[in-house]
């Protein structure tokens, strides 16, 4: 059984390290959304230190066999969840799959790109979970395609209500090897964050659709 607490502070660890995630409570950062955000996210640097990806890719494994079982197929989130779970399925010996943000808009205008084998049970994998729309749009694209989606499994989430209503609606599991709490908790106890900026942060998570404004 793998110890929980222990990976969410070490995936913490290694996300602060190597600048995937960055903490600007006095200079906040502005998401696609529009949102002002004292963090930011892009675990797509995990990609780029192979220690660090090694142990995403066995993590987000174990979780895979310790939370779902026999599972016949790997499928990524375009595009962050692409190489993640591409390395995944590696790891497993499955079939990979990946699921665009939208329809193409040429040749078959398919939404999910390699072999589809309706009736066959799918792990989707995702790099980060915010209000989960995206990764539930794929999970959904999955479904009309005739798979059996047993859950998502991602690299960070912020831990927003509003992704857990989202996830429990679709009838969908999903699990994540670090969220916020375990972040800020590893960022107070070693000094890349003060306590009143641990508070700004707590603040910003309770509503971060206003925050800043």
């Amino acid at each position: 059984m793998f110890n929980k607490t222990e990976i969410e502070q070490q995936v913490a660890e290694f996300l602060l390290q190597i600048k995937a995630i960055k903490l600007q409570p006095d200079n906040p950062f502005t998401w696609a959304s529009g949102w002002k955000s004292p963090i930011y996210c892009d675990n797509r640097v995990t990609l780029s230190h192979p220690t660090i990806r090694t142990y995403i890719r066995q993590q987000l494994t174990v979780i895979i066999q310790e939370e779902f079982g026999a599972v016949g197929c790997i499928a990524g989130v375009a595009t962050a969840g692409i190489p993640q779970g591409a390395l995944v399925a590696q790891e497993l010996g499955l079939p990979f799959i990946y699921v665009r943000s939208k329809p193409k808009d040429h040749g078959t205008g398919s939404m999910i790109e390699g072999e589809v084998v309706p009736g066959k049970r799918v792990v989707v994998i995702e790099d980060l979970i915010s209000t989960g729309k995206s990764s539930l749009q794929a999970v959904e694209a999955l479904r009309a395609a005739g798979c059996e989606v047993a859950g998502l499994a991602a690299i960070f989430s912020y831990g927003f209500d509003q992704a857990v209503k989202n996830f429990k609606e679709a009838n969908c599991k999903f699990f994540t090897l670090s969220n916020y709490n375990a972040l800020l908790k590893y960022a107070e106890e070693n000094n890349y964050i003060s306590a009143a900026e641990s508070e700004i942060l707590r603040k910003w998570r309770v509503s971060p659709s206003t925050w800043g404004q």
